[in-house]
């Protein structure tokens, strides 16, 4: 039981801190606009912004538990987050970076790649 709740307090720490770091990035597309890249002529960062909300709010099972809710904010988001990442080191695209120089897509490929993995280690130790 306590590897569990450690593994959910993880999973809601991490995406706590994504949807605030992406906020931000919502915050500056909102204001200056052409910021973020956009898919299907929406910014990616909104797309990313609600993606960590549903991982959120499925992780709280404020609609009880919902991990199918959990996944279709994960998913999508992780598959953006690899293209982007991709891209970026290819060449073909070109991420926001942060102030230090740092493709935001590969943040946001580690903290969806990081809560994916813990969803299924969760879910393996509830078998």
């Amino acid at each position: 039981p306590m590897y569990k709740k450690s593994l959910s307090v993880l999973i809601l720490l991490i995406a706590a801190v994504g949807l605030y770091g992406s906020f931000g990035l919502v915050q500056n597309e909102w204001i200056n606009g052409d910021i973020c890249p956009k898919l299907l002529g929406i910014p990616a960062c909104y797309i990313i912004f609600g993606c960590f909300s549903l991982a959120i709010i499925s992780q709280l099972n404020i609609l009880r538990d919902r991990s199918w809710l959990f996944w279709i904010g994960v998913l999508p988001a992780l598959s953006i987050a690899s293209y982007g990442s991709l891209g970026e080191l290819v060449g073909f695209a070109s991420c926001p970076k942060t102030s230090g120089g740092i493709p935001m897509c590969f943040i946001s490929f580690g903290f969806f790649g990081s809560l994916a993995l813990l969803k299924l280690l969760l879910r393996r130790s509830n078998h």
